[in-house]
């Protein structure tokens, strides 16, 4: 099986390079002041980590900041701690193709939608999400330094364990940026 999903993936892969080929993008970054729309992309199966991005909703929307989060939770049940919440939609495998690219219509949503910022949490590198990242229409994206990084600031940050603290940094940066 693992045999399969591998060619998949390759197929996944150039079908996601094609589709980027025909892609443009400008990176564009205002003040963190000036931001009003923010996406997430997030791995859903990390449910530990789900109070620290609720923490991070409430602090950015005290802040006058919009945050939307798309999540992929690749098991059978969603739980019910992501259910009937607003702010957050995940994303399931029945909603990828064949080669693991996402297919819904919120992820289409999510990926037309030109946030201010997409801050990508996609620590455990499942292909759907970077998908999502890579074609995301947002004017400035973060994410970890890597080979298949999209970003337009990468953090270079080893283990980051506790998304509370890598979101308090990547805000921390985001204010140290002076889009004159």
């Amino acid at each position: 099986m693992e045999l399969f999903r591998n060619v998949r993936l390759r197929f996944g892969r150039a079908s996601l390079d094609r589709r980027l080929a025909k892609t443009k993008r400008a990176a564009r970054y205002t003040d963190l002041d000036r931001v009003r729309t923010m996406g997430i992309v997030w791995d859903a199966a990390a449910t530990k980590e789900f109070p620290d991005l609720q923490a991070f909703h409430h602090k950015m929307h005290e802040r006058g900041i919009e945050v939307t989060i798309l999540g992929y939770y690749d098991g059978k049940e969603l739980p019910d701690q992501y259910t009937a919440i607003r702010y957050l939609t995940c994303l399931r495998r029945n909603e990828l193709n064949n080669f693991y690219i996402p297919v819904s219509r919120e992820a289409e949503m999510f990926i037309n939608r030109e946030f201010d910022i997409l801050i990508d949490l996609n620590f455990r590198n499942q292909f759907s999400l970077y998908c999502i990242s890579a074609l995301s229409r947002a004017a400035f994206k973060v994410g970890l330094m890597g080979t298949d990084s999209v970003s337009d600031l990468m953090m270079d940050i080893k283990n980051p364990q506790e998304i509370g603290s890598y979101l308090g940094h990547v805000i921390h940066y985001l204010e140290m940026i002076n889009s004159g």
